[in-house]
């Protein structure tokens, strides 16, 4: 199934040197199954013809609002009522500023004053046009309306400039719509994730840890932001990007030790649920040694003795918490290489938490795709095989109807 089988896009253009990238981005919204209806301003016509984007969509192209090829010669209400959502890429800081003041003098400015639909807009200016206290008055006031915006991001400017305004990529307005259509079954809830595996040092260049990609845990996050949520992700060792990085609106702390996540879990205590997908080791070294510790030649070598103690436990730490005067709910995460199920629901019973997650099967460590196991008190149930960001967006919606 398609992210987006069956949604109606308006896909407006305004002028700017970013409406390269627009080529891509219509056809991946196609490939995602949408149905992309293009209007673009006369200056966007100056960067991209519209028998490209003709070419790219299979349908006529709308720059006038006299366009006489509307029955009724009116494309600006038209065209929007056909649409699921408007998606402006790239929205100038001209444009913006039209939208933000109600004013309509041209297709796309009269399209938004018209709509009955939602509007996203993608900023693409040079970075003095970005940071201008005009431009930000009107981003502030676009927000205020409800119209979601996605980016700009930092880099590379045409104008060889460097800093932000630079349009986001193809693939990432992609993720942006796709999330946008998303349920917002968590809205205005907080979660907390951890994600990732956790390093134990044994010395100063050695150390132990549990096989983890973070993969999981890293859809997990991206899944409850577009579930509307508050999201505050927690990550041991790994080289992963924040989900919707350009987004901006996950926070993250990165840690490496089990006490170091114990303690960012106890420094929050915010948060309506618990997600413990992290991979934390359950012992640490108790006599780390400050040096680097030195192996001996000769046959009679022995491994250096190292002492073990336990790391807090920090699933079963929130377990215990009252969050605003109300138990967050906690799900657990488990990895087990037998006995899948009875493990699974010892643990869930031991940990004292209403929901437990396992892996079927080890192999699926770092790899894109999973099958899980959903335990709960008064059942179990699987989810079929599929990838993480699929299967995160089955298990917030899950979640939503417990909270």
């Amino acid at each position: 199934m398609h992210s987006l089988q069956g949604k109606k896009i308006l896909l407006a253009m305004s002028g700017g040197i970013a409406a390269f990238k627009v080529a891509e981005l219509a056809r991946s919204l196609i490939q995602e199954g949408a149905e992309v209806q293009v209007a673009m301003s006369e200056a966007a016509t100056q960067f991209m013809t519209p028998v490209t984007m003709q070419a790219l969509t299979g349908k006529p192209v709308y720059v006038s609002q006299w366009d006489a090829r509307i029955p009724n010669n009116m494309a600006h209400i038209e065209l929007s009522r056909q649409a699921d959502v408007i998606l402006i890429a790239p929205a100038s800081a001209d444009l913006m500023a039209k939208i933000s003041l109600g004013l309509a003098d041209d297709l796309i400015s009269t399209i938004c004053l018209a709509k009955e639909c939602p509007l996203i807009v993608v900023p693409a200016m040079n970075k003095q046009m970005w940071d201008h206290p005009a431009t930000q008055r009107n981003i502030a006031q676009l927000e205020k309306d409800s119209v979601t915006v996605l980016g700009p991001t930092s880099g590379s400017q045409a104008c060889g400039e460097n800093g932000m305004g630079r349009m986001l990529e193809a693939h990432q307005i992609l993720e942006g719509v796709i999330s946008f259509f998303q349920a917002k079954v968590l809205k205005g809830k907080k979660v907390l994730i951890t994600a990732g595996p956790t390093y134990e040092a044994i010395d100063p260049v050695r150390g132990m840890t549990n096989k983890s990609s973070g993969k999981m845990g890293f859809a997990l996050a991206q899944a409850a932001l577009e579930a509307g949520a508050e999201v505050h992700l927690i990550v041991g060792p790994c080289h992963l990007d924040t989900p919707l990085e350009f987004t901006g609106k996950i926070r993250r702390t990165d840690i490496t030790s089990a006490e170091e996540m114990h303690s960012a879990v106890m420094n929050d205590l915010n948060f309506d649920v618990f997600l413990s997908v992290a991979a934390v080791a359950d012992w640490r070294i108790k006599n780390i040694s400050t040096q680097k510790i030195k192996k001996v030649a000769g046959d009679s070598d022995l491994p250096p003795k190292l002492e073990f103690e336990l790391n807090p436990d920090i699933l079963a730490s929130v377990a215990k918490l009252s969050v605003n005067n109300k138990k967050p709910y906690c799900v657990g995460f488990a990895a087990e290489t037998n006995d899948l199920e009875r493990h699974a629901a010892e643990k869930r019973f031991n940990k004292n938490i209403p929901m437990l997650v396992a892996n079927i099967g080890p192999e699926t460590f770092g790899l894109d795709e999973n099958e899980l196991l959903v335990v709960e008190e008064k059942g179990n149930q699987r989810f079929a095989r599929s990838n993480k960001l699929d299967l995160s967006r089955q298990l917030i919606s899950l979640i939503s109807t417990k909270i």
